[in-house]
């Protein structure tokens, strides 16, 4: 097993325990998971080690016929213009009757958690989150918005009972 993936699942086998000192995550009463498809650009994160270096990146959705969520995430590494990484894992919708809780499995068989806690009505924020506190992604269907947006969200990550302090705003392009 190389480095990289004896990393990834170390990472992946703590990934499932939470944070017994804090309260669960609440997520999104509901998610319609049609209109949650397509592309979501990462606007801030508290990056896994894949992520730290991470500019231009994007996850993008695709739900499959045997319900499955097709992810591809895409980032160009080290700089706007650095070398583009992509991954693919998969999502499963593991909360039906939300649609708010999956399961993402960058490698089989394990599965790291995946809540939508925040989802904003037309669909064009969201947080993702997890309940051990330890990875946040807050993305939206443009590359930027307004800074005012932006510190609505990281409040709103900070009353999930995150620390927000290692939260890292991912740069984009503005054209892709």
């Amino acid at each position: 097993m190389n480095r990289v993936a004896l990393i990834l699942l170390t990472a992946l086998l703590t990934a499932c325990q939470s944070n017994p000192q804090q309260a669960p995550i609440a997520t999104v009463a509901h998610v319609d998971l049609q209109r949650f498809m397509g592309d979501w650009y990462v606007l801030g994160n508290i990056p896994t080690f894949i992520e730290k270096e991470a500019f231009n990146a994007v996850e993008s959705y695709r739900l499959a016929a045997d319900g499955t969520v097709e992810t591809t995430f895409t980032f160009n590494k080290g700089g706007l213009d650095g070398p583009l990484k992509k991954y693919t894992p998969k999502g499963f919708v593991r909360d039906t009757s939300s649609n708010a809780v999956w399961g993402m499995q960058f490698l089989w068989p394990f599965k790291t958690e995946y809540l939508i806690a925040h989802l904003n009505d037309d669909y064009t924020h969201t947080i993702i989150a997890r309940n051990k506190r330890d990875y946040v992604w807050i993305m939206a269907r443009t590359p930027s918005i307004p800074q005012s947006e932006y510190d609505a969200l990281v409040e709103r990550t900070r009353q999930m009972g995150y620390d927000v302090t290692p939260l890292r705003r991912v740069p984009h392009k503005t054209a892709r």
